[in-house]
């Protein structure tokens, strides 16, 4: 966490690693641009999990892009401010979040995707690649409070590893 310079808290944390993933990312050809595998990959996550949304997430030092998306009946941007959303943390983290009830954790529930959006739930794992760099998240959220439970865990945790290998893959030239 850090201030800015009024001596408020900024609740999305500093993410030092950001310049590192932003040319992994371009050595990729990945992360700035939509990608129809992508989204189906979100969209087999969404139906994994049961949730209406889903997402594959790559992250600068400023915004958030939805290379994947799964938003049934919404349209939703593909681009997202760092600060909004909880994908950053989990990219700082380095490990997946399990929000059951974004409103039970003060640190979430302000924000801007609460009253924005409407999201209640979030789970979300890191994207990390062979090279120790976090690419970005997979997430799936839900407007309504949900129990994710270890069975959800371990499924974003398996899907994030899956779409990893599927980007090393592409790298390597097999898809």
């Amino acid at each position: 966490m850090r201030y800015d310079p009024t001596g408020h808290l900024l609740l999305t944390p500093v993410d030092k690693e950001a310049p590192a993933r932003v040319r992994r990312l371009r050595g990729l050809g990945i992360g700035d641009r939509v990608d129809p595998e992508f989204d189906l990959f979100a969209g087999r996550l969404a139906e994994l999990t049961g949730a209406p949304y889903a997402m594959v997430n790559f992250i600068d030092e400023k915004r958030q892009f939805f290379a994947g998306l799964h938003t049934p009946g919404s349209s939703m941007e593909r681009y997202m401010a760092r600060d909004h959303g909880y994908c950053p943390h989990v990219v700082v983290r380095r490990k997946a979040l399990v929000l059951e009830d974004v409103c039970d954790y003060p640190r979430f529930a302000g924000n801007p995707v609460v009253d924005e959006i409407g999201i209640r739930s979030y789970l979300g794992a890191p994207l990390i690649d062979r090279t120790g760099i976090v690419l970005g998240t997979v997430c799936v959220v839900d407007v309504e409070p949900r129990r994710w439970g270890r069975a959800g865990l371990d499924t974003i945790k398996t899907m994030a590893a899956e779409l990893v290998e599927q980007i090393h893959r592409r790298e390597d030239g097999g898809i």
